[in-house]
């Protein structure tokens, strides 16, 4: 049930139809794991405990720099040095001290990741690399969680909901993430952001869509992204939404 404190925060939520009262205590009832609280993961774990998500999981091994500020917005000048997981459950509860919100100040590995993806509903992944994306969703698939998992790089970026455990309505699997980026393409050795850059704003848009696909995904309103690949392209104002 809602608290009248609840229903006052939530209000806008409540009057719409498509999620209401049904989809809010959804929300509240769920468990999302957001893997990197770098430029993806601010504004998804901002959307995400905004919005009344009840159970919030971040992991992340590293520590703010000053150079993260042009990107990653829930940090400040005073939270440099600080690690990114602490500082992130610090302002959500700031802003939403009724989540409950559990940090995890280490590197996502072969060993803890079953361990951790286990206790969540719905996995985000956010994180800066091929390896640790090719690890979240092969653990993901093989738990059976839904993984909204997006990257970007200088002005573009992608975003994709997998749930390869399911079928499509012809009896297909749908893709895994094996399928779009096949492992040991040399096109997927992509420089890193530090090495040729990223507009914040790009991040900040990706993020924030990975917020939306976690809470169509738990209160299930319109068209979601399984099955698709939606590439935007912010140089040209492009969004491309295909099939996959």
């Amino acid at each position: 049930m809602l608290s009248e404190h609840e229903i006052e925060r939530y209000a806008r939520h409540l009057i719409l139809p498509e999620i209401g009262g049904a989809g809010q205590q959804a929300l509240k009832k769920a468990r999302i794991l957001v893997i990197g609280a770098g430029g993806l993961g601010c504004p998804n774990l901002t959307y995400l405990a905004a919005a009344g998500i009840g159970h919030i999981g971040i992991i992340d091994h590293d520590i703010v720099s000053l150079s993260n500020l042009q990107r990653q917005t829930l940090y400040s000048i005073s939270d440099i040095g600080k690690k990114k997981a602490e500082c992130a459950k610090e302002n959500l509860l700031a802003l939403n001290p009724e989540n409950h919100i559990e940090s995890y100040c280490e590197k996502l590995t072969i060993e803890n990741a079953a361990i951790i993806i286990a206790q969540y509903d719905i996995i985000c992944d956010g994180s800066d690399n091929f390896e640790t994306r090719y690890l979240v969703a092969q653990t993901a698939q093989s738990l059976e969680k839904p993984l909204v998992t997006a990257a970007v790089n200088r002005f573009d970026g992608y975003i994709t909901l997998l749930k390869p455990f399911e079928t499509d309505a012809k009896g297909q699997p749908f893709a895994r993430f094996e399928d779009i980026f096949p492992q040991g393409d040399q096109d997927m050795a992509l420089p890193t952001c530090a090495e040729v850059g990223v507009l914040g704003i790009v991040t900040g848009l990706l993020g924030t869509l990975q917020a939306l696909e976690v809470i169509r995904e738990i209160t299930k309103f319109g068209d979601s992204l399984l099955g698709f690949l939606l590439l935007i392209d912010l140089m040209t104002l492009r969004f491309e939404k295909i099939k996959v």
